[in-house]
């Protein structure tokens, strides 16, 4: 007896309601409409998972993969990938960052494990689409926070040189004075300090970012190999 799976029945459906004969909102979507639709569903995952909320966690997964599965579908109408290319793609770098498990070289710790995929994907990126930039391309819809933490972690992962943009001493002096209750308590207290005065927070945070973003490149350039 076949047995179709919960994974081909989402997948049916979705084209399903893409068809000429479908819902008509789906139709009228593409990859830029839902974007921000990716976004919102990530961010109501990430409160179950604050949460330890595991019965609603499993809804919102769903609603994630559903956008998994959209952008597929779109992608498959126009002839780029489907769905199947996208799970093919992920396991297989799963498989070639795992030399550990399912290859010949070892890791005997977590240690070891993510400084081995560090240069595997170093040699994925050397070997694949070079870019200008010393910094690794960031999504344009990254949450201002998010944005900053991956920018300044791309700068002491690669030791990239700082300019009067970033103050390396007022970094680690709230560093030792913080534990995850207290930035908490501050970065509230700088978000409704800006309320007040009619800042937003996020556009601020990100505007300063991209400014190091530019600073740290045009240093960086400057620098000889």
């Amino acid at each position: 007896m076949f047995v179709v799976s919960a994974i081909e029945d989402l997948l049916e459906t979705m084209a399903r309601l893409r068809a000429p004969n479908g819902c008509p909102w789906d139709q009228e979507q593409n990859h830029q409409s839902i974007a921000e639709c990716l976004v919102d569903e990530c961010s109501e995952l990430l409160e179950t998972i604050d949460n330890l909320d595991m019965d609603h966690m499993k809804e919102e997964l769903g609603d994630v993969l559903l956008q998994v599965v959209f952008h597929s579908q779109l992608a498959k109408e126009s002839e780029h990938f489907d769905f199947e290319a996208v799970a093919r793609e992920v396991n297989d770098k799963l498989i070639r960052r795992h030399p550990h498990v399912f290859g010949e070289s070892s890791a005997e710790d977590s240690e070891q494990v993510l400084h081995q995929w560090e240069e595997i994907k170093a040699q994925e990126k050397k070997n694949g689409p070079q870019s200008e930039s010393v910094f690794k391309k960031l999504p344009p819809s990254l949450p201002a926070l998010m944005f900053a933490v991956d920018i300044y972690k791309q700068i002491q992962k690669e030791t990239l040189p700082t300019g009067s943009l970033v103050d390396e001493d007022s970094i680690e002096t709230i560093a030792n004075s913080i534990d995850e209750e207290t930035a908490g308590a501050l970065l509230f207290e700088i978000a409704a300090a800006c309320r007040e005065k009619g800042i937003d927070p996020e556009s601020s945070v990100r505007r300063y970012s991209r400014a190091v973003k530019s600073e740290t490149e045009a240093l960086a350039a400057q620098t000889p190999c």
